[in-house]
């Protein structure tokens, strides 16, 4: 048993620093006590005054031995008063030579675990929690501070495993569980943190935090019923509770519930009038809904709540670059800009908004305002290198991604944008390359896997393209676009047309205002011989998206199998107009068309 493992209750301010607790009173009071000991039995003739007789017989004293627990004992006392002056580095010094003395001490080396993680030297507090677990192993105290130590020092799947051994332990505690479940969804892990908050409300139903993060958990999931369920219900248990119904607001928008929305963001805003995300929300829904003088009152209380360079003052001028008043937009970042010159976040959205504007020469004067170590520096390569390339400034395009990527390898988007130059420059190889360097970075990331698959069929290597879909499907096989690319080549191709109906409908469920998927499912019921069908979705797929040749020619084609040339010649026709990928073939066509009709008459 040691001495450090003792408890302690004298009553004395006690002085926390990242959890350690000093009892300063109570290490005075033991050294007190020492100091008395020593003197009572060291010094006693003195303090009584007489004379000790000699004792008939001497004894041999026995040899000094080192008192390594007393010399540790010390040296952590020294270490708590360099605690209560703040000097860390002093601490730690005395705690190594505490810990030197006894290294077999769990609580010395949870102490040092602690005063380094003060320090920020994870790594060697990591090598003491780590000697904590291994001399306490049932101790989840332990194991919960080397998880957050590895947190700390980005190394999740370590952390992970400290918090799965704890609850091993201790399969009743709720706040382990919790961490587990947050910790999923930091990871994107979602089922797994559903099986997990859903354990944790059968063992507390009344958990607000469970019941929140259960409701965020399905609305990333698209569960948008069951999320509505959780949020109302931790308003029931929660009146008022602002992320909640932020959240059930948000989740009406994406529902298509406006009213419901406003509604709720009225709600929130009465409890929380400085809600300035809410506001900025309900006036884009006022608008939305026609109540232009309910959406002028919010505009307002906007302005009367913020100063230039505020928030909330910045706030409007992005509630009037997403409502499509770019002027408007343009002076509100001015003024914020007027006064905070160095707003980074400010300065990028009125090079946004010039741009929306047309005005590139001043929106690319903004853009180059936005230094390296700003959060908005790599979306703000992205704009300058979308302006340099409809400008057929290809290569000075090219540098400026290759730039940010440099930079920063983990973002999909920059690889996606400069795959679409080379794509544009018909550099096939180097997309591809490009991509595979992407998936090399940012495995399974679905957007890069559907451009590989897409650049592979531009390559005419249609089994490969395929293979990436499927690979697509088996990750997440709700992917509309993969669906779809699926069942649109078994059409063309002729073959597995049930099969290629079932993926194109689930698309279109996904999807269902796709004009590609639904000229997709027209070119099925044209395969399959059912004309009549085939003309209903593809004359829908044309009027959704008329720009697009090969579905102007797709209706053609049907029109043509029922015999309406004129309809089918109009449609070719205007595929033709529009740069179709092979205009001999529809000349073709339309020379063919012609002859019939010559024949009709």
């Amino acid at each position: 048993m040691f001495l450090f493992n003792s408890k302690f209750t004298i009553k004395n301010s006690q002085l926390c620093l990242n959890g350690i607790f000093v009892q300063t009173q109570t290490i005075i009071s033991i050294c007190m006590i020492a100091l008395v000991m020593l003197l009572s039995h060291g010094c006693s003739y003195i303090l009584s005054g007489e004379k000790q007789a000699p004792a008939k017989q001497e004894k041999i004293a026995p040899p000094v031995t080192e008192d390594k627990v007393g010399d540790a004992y010390k040296s952590f006392t020294l270490a708590s008063l360099a605690l209560t002056q703040g000097d860390y580095n002093k601490a730690q010094q005395y705690l190594s030579i505490a810990i030197e003395k006894d290294p077999e001490s769990a609580f010395l080396h949870l102490r040092m675990a602690l005063i380094l993680k003060g320090m920020k030297d994870f790594n060697r507090a990591i090598s003491h929690a780590i000697r904590c677990v291994e001399l306490e192993p049932e101790n989840t105290g332990h194991l919960l501070l080397l998880a957050d130590l590895y947190t700390m020092a980005g190394q999740d799947d370590l952390a992970l495993k400290q918090y799965e051994k704890a609850l091993d332990i201790d399969p009743d505690n709720q706040r382990i569980r919790l961490l587990i479940a947050t910790f999923q969804i930091k990871r994107g892990k979602f089922k797994e943190a559903l099986l997990s908050l859903d354990k944790l409300i059968e063992q507390n139903p009344e958990s607000v935090i469970a019941r929140y993060y259960l409701g965020k958990v399905n609305l990333e999931l698209k569960n948008y019923q069951a999320a509505e369920k959780s949020f109302l219900e931790v308003l029931r248990l929660k009146e008022g509770q602002e992320s909640a119904m932020f959240d059930l607001g948000m989740l009406y928008q994406l529902t298509n519930r406006k009213k419901d929305a406003v509604k709720m963001f009225e709600r929130l805003l009465n409890n929380y009038p400085e809600n300035m995300a809410a506001r900025v929300r309900l006036v884009n829904l006022y608008k939305r809904l026609g109540l232009s003088k309910e959406a002028e009152q919010q505009i307002r209380q906007l302005k009367d709540s913020a100063q230039p360079g505020e928030a909330g003052r910045q706030a409007l001028g992005l509630v009037y670059l997403g409502q499509g008043k770019v002027d408007e937009a343009i002076e509100e970042l001015n003024l914020v800009l007027s006064i905070w010159p160095e707003d980074q976040k400010s300065r990028y959205y009125l090079g946004v908004a010039y741009q929306e504007k047309g005005n590139l020469e001043k929106a690319l004067e903004n853009f180059y305002q936005i230094n390296e170590g700003s959060k908005y520096y790599i979306d703000t390569q992205m704009h300058i290198a979308f302006m340099l390339d409809t400008q057929k400034r290809h290569q000075k395009a090219i540098q400026v991604l290759k730039k940010a990527l440099s930079l920063n390898n983990e973002r999909a988007e920059l690889y996606l944008m400069l795959a679409s130059i080379y794509e544009n420059l018909q550099e096939y190889d180097r997309a591809i390359n490009l991509i595979k360097d992407g998936l090399n970075k940012l495995k399974d990331d679905i957007e890069l896997l559907f451009r590989l698959g897409m650049l592979l069929d531009k390559t005419g290597d249609k089994a490969s393209c395929l293979d990436q879909m499927q690979r697509i499907l088996e990750i997440n096989p709700d992917h509309a676009d993969s669906l779809n690319y699926v069942g649109y080549t078994y059409a063309e191709q002729g073959i597995r047309l049930d099969e290629a109906m079932e993926m194109i409908k689930k698309a279109l469920e996904i999807k269902p205002n796709s004009g590609y998927i639904i000229d997709s499912l027209g070119w099925v019921y044209f395969q399959k011989g059912l004309y009549d069908e085939a003309i209903i979705y593809l004359k829908q797929s044309s009027e959704l998206t008329p720009d697009d040749p090969t579905i102007n020619e797709h209706l053609g084609d049907a029109y043509l199998k029922k015999k309406e040339y004129e309809k089918a010649l109009n449609c070719f026709n205007k595929a033709l107009s529009q740069e179709h990928s092979s205009p001999e073939k529809l000349k073709e066509k339309i020379l063919e068309i012609k002859r019939l009709m010559r024949e009709e008459r």
